[in-house]
């Protein structure tokens, strides 16, 4: 009876770990005024998280961040009428499913944070939504933030002053491999990309058809009304 018990646990919990996930609620119909449970099956998480491993830094992270929000949208499209949705409001008007800012605001608020949970986004932290009012008009975004320090990753030491003799050391002596780690370890050269902590950034899928990856811009370029022009 004994081991049919750890045999009926190992079974159970086997299957319980394989159909593990995220479940959010995802809404929709303008407003979110339609709430749907959705559940993210680690599964169809993997290629998400796999697509932001391979960032090396904020910039492609940012890429990857747009491409993932755009394929777990796909995956909720799945289980809600969301796969309706297309960009802006008048190419969807009275459909089912169909998502204004806000609903698109809300949602990939939620991914981001599903991402952040589990450790995936290292260069970026996420942000609540974002407003910009032009004229009468408001519009509503998800953000993030740019990191000081990636996550998981040491700060990087600050670099050692060379005394003033040491070059005149190194020209006198046969040194290849001592100039050549020096020559490794100093920092890049004036005009090479750098990433900008605090710097902040709208991830917006309200600009694009169901499933496709979400716009990502400064937020001070979003905030002057930067973005496809879609109504």
């Amino acid at each position: 009876m004994v081991l049919r018990a750890v045999l009926f646990a190992c079974v159970m919990w086997c299957c319980g770990a394989a159909h593990a996930g995220a479940s959010l609620d995802v809404c929709f119909n303008y407003g979110c005024a339609s709430t749907m449970p959705v559940t993210l099956a680690d599964g169809r998480l993997a290629a998400a998280g796999k697509m932001l491993s391979e960032a090396s830094d904020a910039a492609t992270e940012r890429a990857a961040i747009a491409r993932a929000v755009g394929m777990l949208l796909r995956v909720a499209g799945e289980q809600t009428p969301i796969a309706a949705d297309r960009a802006g409001n008048f190419l969807d008007d009275g459909v089912e499913g169909r998502m204004d800012c806000i609903d698109h605001a809300t949602n990939t608020t939620r991914l981001l944070e599903v991402m952040a949970a589990r450790g995936w986004l290292r260069f970026h932290r996420v942000l609540p939504p974002e407003r910009r009012t032009l004229l009468i008009f408001q519009h509503f975004s998800a953000a993030i933030e740019e990191l000081d320090v990636p996550l998981g990753l040491p700060p990087v030491p600050p670099p050692v002053a060379v005394p003033d003799y040491v070059p005149t050391m190194l020209a006198l002596c046969d040194c290849s491999e001592v100039i050549a780690d020096i020559a490794q370890d100093a920092p890049p050269p004036k005009g090479a990309p750098q990433g900008v902590p605090g710097a902040r950034f709208v991830v917006d899928s309200w600009f694009v058809d169901h499933g496709e990856p979400a716009v990502v811009l400064p937020l001070a370029e979003w905030l002057n009304g930067e973005g496809p022009n879609v109504q």
